[in-house]
């Protein structure tokens, strides 16, 4: 008796192993990237306090800058999937040729089949990943009516997606629920709405990094590197799995279950097959393990990764200058721009993310801005901030709202960051989520626009141009108060 009590306390302390504030541990909030919106949106920092917005003040623009919503695995990893599929077969075949026991087998194991098996296309918004998008789109509309309660025009919402179908099609998901109930078209009373885009050859704003060789040659340098970091982890795990479960599982085995996890677990709702082989302190682990690999490839691991997005943070703070502008010039109703609302990738996200210094301790952003190496983020149990579940699930998104004053305000203009919808500290704004508008730009913009995108992505453009000189004062103070279609064209000839 007193040793079923002992295995008892021993399940059950497995059970709460690693979870928060005593609740049970779900899966479905550990898998970096992969994780549902739904799963996730509600984490903030409890310890965080968020300013409150001075009475009087009214929003008068919105930045959105979204991740697409859940998608299906790419076809790479569908082929992932069916190669796990015939290894497991194999080795259990091996297991009852050579009488071992089969008692410690889950049984789901037996005829597995990946569920996307024979699927030909993959990669593609999923349903859940429409409904994230379009509940995004009337939770925002519901947040700041007065933004949004004006006719629509494609000049005062404006709505980019890239040319990647899943962003484009979350685009489409979010107007319609940002829209809904304002037009004429079917029993949802839906409206048409203009998404645009551009070239994937030229999308510098939402896709630098596939313009960017430097980058795409780093990442391809240390894809090597990061993997080797991660091998001690995972024959860790896969040694434990084969004592487990007594199958001869490889590494490979290892890293293909921990995708399936994250894909049953994401997509279908699974939690007691592929997440099920794994206790919760081993998913910390591999969780640590993509959160690192995001933070090496993507994140604060190399001043490139973000240096890169300089043309959106550039394009994002424009957006806001040119709605000041508006105010102070009186713009008459419908001809200015609202919204600036964009729909991209994890590799667009998470750049953006580390321009604006989220997710950094006071000490690490000044770091970042003497152009020092940050150490990595720690391994599990200790607690780290960088956790991808958060910086980026399907869905993430940042939200920059610009909030004009009255004038006996301590600012006539502010900016608030919300990241999946809740306000966030910024180191380069003593940690407030509320920065006025110059020193938004004085601690957080200006130290970036020193980099220019052709310079930190293609060194041969690095050589200087037969043209007059302008010093680095002039440039900066030439692109604060141009005009945004002249912003556009000069991108699209430096490029």
């Amino acid at each position: 008796m007193a040793m079923r009590i002992a295995t008892f306390l021993v399940i059950l302390l497995s059970v709460f192993e690693h979870s928060a504030a005593g609740e049970l541990f779900n899966v479905r909030q550990h898998l970096s990237t992969v994780s549902r919106y739904g799963a996730v949106k509600e984490f903030a920092d409890s310890a965080f306090v968020p300013s409150k917005v001075p009475d009087g003040c009214s929003p008068i623009h919105l930045n959105l800058v979204a991740r697409h919503g859940t998608r299906s695995p790419t076809k790479k990893r569908m082929r992932e999937l069916d190669n796990l599929a015939t290894h497991l077969e194999s080795l259990l075949r091996d297991v009852k040729e050579q009488n071992l026991s089969l008692k410690k087998v889950p049984a789901w194991l037996w005829g597995w089949k990946s569920p996307w098996k024979g699927k030909v296309t993959g990669g593609e918004l999923t349903d859940v990943g429409e409904i994230e998008l379009y509940h995004l789109g009337i939770r925002i509309r519901e947040r700041f009516p007065d933004l949004f309660n004006e006719e629509y025009h494609p000049d005062v919402f404006t709505i980019k997606a890239t040319q990647v179908p899943r962003a484009s099609a979350s685009a489409v998901a979010f107007g319609m629920g940002l829209f809904s109930g304002r037009g004429s078209l079917g029993p949802g009373h839906q409206r048409a709405f203009a998404v645009t885009s551009e070239s994937r050859a030229s999308d510098i704003l939402l896709r630098f990094f596939d313009c960017c060789q430097n980058y795409k040659d780093f990442r391809k340098s240390q894809e090597p590197a990061v993997d080797e970091l991660k091998e001690p982890i995972f024959d860790e795990i896969t040694a434990t799995l084969r004592k487990r479960y007594g199958l001869n599982f490889t590494r490979q085995d290892a890293s293909s279950l921990w995708f399936l996890c994250k894909q049953e677990a994401s997509l279908l709702d699974i939690t007691d097959q592929a997440c099920g082989l794994f206790s919760p302190s081993e998913v910390a682990l591999l969780e640590w393990t993509d959160d690192l690999e995001l933070f090496i490839l993507k994140g604060y691991g190399k001043s490139l990764n973000y240096r890169m997005g300089v043309p959106l943070l550039k394009d994002v703070f424009e957006s806001m200058a040119q709605a000041i502008k508006a105010k102070e010039e009186n713009y008459a109703p419908g001809s200015y721009e609202k919204a600036r609302l964009r729909f991209a990738h994890a590799e667009t996200v998470v750049p953006f993310s580390c321009l604006l210094g989220l997710f950094l301790e006071q000490s690490e952003f000044k770091q970042i801005l003497r152009e020092e190496p940050l150490q990595y983020p720690p391994k599990p149990p200790q607690k780290r901030n960088w956790r991808g579940s958060t910086v980026a699930p399907f869905a993430g998104n940042n939200m920059l709202v610009l909030y004009s004053c009255p004038a006996n305000s301590s600012s006539k203009y502010f900016v608030q960051v919300l990241h999946n919808e809740h306000p966030i500290p910024m180191p380069g704004c003593d940690n407030s989520d509320l920065c006025p508008f110059e020193v938004f730009k004085e601690r957080i913009v200006t130290p970036h626009m020193k980099h220019e995108y052709s310079a930190v992505c293609n060194v041969k453009l690095e050589k200087p141009e037969l043209k007059p000189a302008m010093s680095k004062l002039s440039q900066l103070f030439h692109w604060l108060f141009s005009q945004r279609n002249d912003d556009t064209r000069s991108l699209k000839v430096d490029l």
